[in-house]
């Protein structure tokens, strides 16, 4: 085998990779994410989960993120499996729910980072 064998080899296996992550990453997003930012916002939704599973939301307590999960619409993000359960949030669009969500796991990992260095 080549070099350039090898170089396309390890690129397909990086992107089936890729793939089978985003395919996970996506199962709570009810809308079409397309172009070359799929995978990063897949990655984002899949964080603020995590995320919210952890610290729970404003009114909604990390119970019954546990009980119910959540989604993510076209216009909001729900407890629940569709976007007629309970609002965690609402948004005028789709990229501004996914600038929250991006903008939401920041403020996290910088809390997270500040305490850290508060520590030592």
């Amino acid at each position: 085998m080549n070099n350039i064998e090898a170089i396309e080899k390890i690129g397909n296996e990086a992107q089936k990779r890729n793939d089978v992550e985003f395919k996970e990453n996506k199962k709570n997003i009810n809308f079409s994410l397309r172009g070359v930012n799929k995978y990063y916002h897949a990655y984002q939704c899949a964080e603020f989960t995590k995320n919210v599973k952890i610290f729970g939301f404003g009114h909604i307590t990390k119970a019954m993120i546990e009980k119910d999960g959540i989604c993510f619409n076209t216009y909001s993000i729900n407890n629940g499996y569709n976007q007629y359960c309970r609002d965690m949030k609402r948004f005028n669009s789709k990229d501004e729910l996914l600038g929250f969500v991006v903008g939401y796991n920041q403020a996290i990992e910088d809390g997270m980072i500040y305490e850290l260095d508060a520590n030592k």
